[in-house]
């Protein structure tokens, strides 16, 4: 019966710390019915009650799904970001725009490449370097 009451006891005292941490990092208009302090009272003194009541009455709650809270002409910065960068149409373009980049600059390291081992091998077997232009990529 004891191990029940240490577990009950663990329980309150891990709903308590979250509940505060909660309660002092949410923001000022996230907070509902009572002023933080009365709220950081609240949960100091009646630990399992007040850490319900928080989490219950206290804090605004998220929206989830899909519904969004903006409006088409509100400001960028009050518009939600993609949760994931693969969401994110910018992110995208930018790790394309750098594909292609290090795409180049490979096909043009390896056309180098290329060249060089041609000559070396023209050298080699005493044939004089190739005098055409060679187009630039």
């Amino acid at each position: 019966m004891a191990r029940l009451y240490i577990l009950l006891f663990l329980v309150q005292v891990v709903l308590a710390v979250c509940a505060l941490i909660s309660c002092l990092s949410a923001e000022e208009d996230g907070i509902r019915h009572l002023p933080r302090i009365a709220w950081l009272l609240i949960i100091l003194f009646f630990p399992l009650v007040g850490s319900i009541a928080w989490f219950v009455a206290g804090r605004e709650r998220k929206a989830v799904g899909g519904s969004t809270s903006w409006a088409p002409g509100a400001r960028p910065a009050e518009r939600p970001r993609p949760l994931a960068p693969d969401d994110d149409p910018e992110f995208l373009r930018t790790i394309e725009e750098r594909s292609r980049r290090e795409d180049q600059e490979l096909f043009r390291r390896w056309e180098e490449d290329l060249r060089k081992r041609e000559d070396d091998l023209r050298k080699r077997e005493g044939e004089p370097p190739r005098e055409e232009p060679r187009p630039e990529v």
